[in-house]
């Protein structure tokens, strides 16, 4: 069958004209358990490329976080491993700065007759983000607020992680210090050629805050008017933020939960929605007395259960939830109050907008923001009621259940009725079983703790 793809290449040879330098192309992609992977191209191949796309086995779609595959999908023997096509993704093009001669590209994974395939994280959310154009006549604008953790690198790497010494001095922090100016000033190294690298990335990186443990940060990505691009930005800072600690001796995590005395990492979404002119349709001065907003909330209320395995994929995801840390433990809103899952931020009425909060930092983030559009969607179609906002400590009230374990998550999944109209029967079937056979394999392996627990007492 002949591709249909749109011919690109004068991106691609406009990139390369501009950057003669350039020998060595990175394909990016990003996999169901949102992990980058993809190709190394020479500079002779990457016209090709944006030409005609480039093979990848379709076994790739459903590898584990290990990188195993998982032949339970149907998608890799069944399918004789054929190959699909990485497409590029237009404007993706930049260099990467921890690398000389080397630049990257964002792609999404298409059959070879040109159909995005379910199964790539990428091509969920342009589905639905395409639905609410179509049905709704509204576009989803969006940001990505990430969490992370610095480590030393030689500890994290033994399995016995710590935080890092300071880079201009010798103390190591210890304590809380929730927004301590001193602690982002001992990686002060760190961040300046981190915001150097964004720049050349053209990620609109902010905000820097030292958040509530010792080594953990938070960069805030400014919003973009299209969550594409939004989600590509977290996948693209991501990397970047691991090589740049790389580069200065350090280690750094996307982890929900590394170390059982400090809070987790999360990954927190911000988003609204806007009509033709980009106007934003959650704009209030009271949040209770804008419709849309309040059926946005019911909508993501309705779907919260059946998305954590989507916010919460992985074994360590649930260490993360534990009551008064930050992580919600419940289907709840309120309006600036942080105990809740589904916050309306404190700020001007014409940036009202939606603060989704349960993802941990090792999640998809476009599978995240799938999840938290279909919610949305579904609760303005029909008409969901969001109860009344959580005041005072959410951790206190009684909310609506979400599953506390990756095994109920699991199930919730399967048995998702919302989520499975955005996304379809066939990623439900694909995404829950990949993640059986995860967690299987994850608890088949007796760890450390066990032989600390059970070796002398049982």
């Amino acid at each position: 069958m002949a591709l249909v793809f749109p011919r690109r290449e004068a991106e691609a040879q406009a990139f390369l004209d501009a950057n003669p330098d350039i020998d060595t192309v990175q394909v990016v992609w990003t996999d169901l358990c949102g992990v980058a992977r993809g190709k190394v191209l020479r500079r002779d191949e990457v016209v090709p490329a944006w030409k005609d796309g480039r093979f990848m086995p379709i076994s790739a779609l459903v590898l584990d976080v290990t990188g195993q595959d998982v032949p339970e999908t149907g998608l890799v023997f069944d399918e004789g491993d054929r190959d699909m096509l990485m497409w590029p993704i237009p404007g993706t093009f930049v260099r990467v700065p921890w690398m000389e001669r080397t630049a990257q590209y964002t792609a999404a994974v298409h059959d070879l007759d040109g159909t995005p395939h379910y199964a790539d994280p990428r091509n969920a959310l342009e589905s639905v983000v395409t639905r609410f154009k179509k049905e709704l006549n509204m576009t989803p604008v969006g940001a990505v607020e990430l969490e992370f953790f610095l480590m030393d690198r030689a500890s994290a790497m033994a399995g016995k992680p710590m935080a890092p010494k300071s880079l201009i001095n010798e103390h190591r922090p210890q304590h809380y210090q929730a927004y301590y100016l001193q602690d982002t000033d001992d990686f002060a190294p760190f961040f300046k050629d981190l915001y150097a690298w964004c720049e050349i990335q053209d990620l609109p990186a902010k905000t820097l805050i030292s958040e509530y443990a010792p080594g953990q940060m938070e960069i805030v990505l400014r919003h973009r008017a299209d969550v594409l691009d939004a989600c590509d930005e977290g996948i693209m800072l991501k990397r970047l933020i691991k090589a740049c600690a790389e580069k200065h001796g350090l280690a750094a995590t996307f982890m929900a939960k590394p170390y059982s005395e400090w809070t987790g990492s999360g990954m927190h979404i911000h988003v609204s929605l806007a009509d033709e002119e980009g106007n934003n349709l959650f704009a209030a001065e009271d949040p209770l007395q804008n419709e849309l907003l309040m059926h946005s909330i019911g909508g993501l209320k309705a779907a919260m259960a059946e998305s954590m395995l989507i916010f919460a994929p992985n074994a360590n995801s649930y260490r993360r939830f534990r009551r008064n840390s930050y992580a919600p433990v419940s289907a709840s809103w309120g309006i600036n109050n942080r105990t809740v899952s589904i916050r309306i931020p404190a700020g001007a009425a014409k940036a009202c907008h939606i603060e989704h909060r349960p993802s941990g930092a090792d999640a998809n983030p476009y599978l995240v923001m799938a999840a938290i559009l279909a919610g949305m969607h579904h609760g303005i179609v029909e008409k969901a009621e969001p109860g009344n906002p959580v005041n005072g400590n959410g951790y206190e009230k009684r909310a609506k259940y979400i599953p506390g374990n990756w095994h109920d998550a699991i199930d919730a999944f399967w048995r998702a009725s919302i989520l499975k109209e955005y996304f379809g029967k066939e990623f439900v079937d694909t995404y829950c079983t990949l993640k059986e056979v995860e967690a299987d394999r994850f608890y088949a392996e007796p760890t450390a703790r066990d032989f600390e627990w059970y070796l002398r007492t049982v």
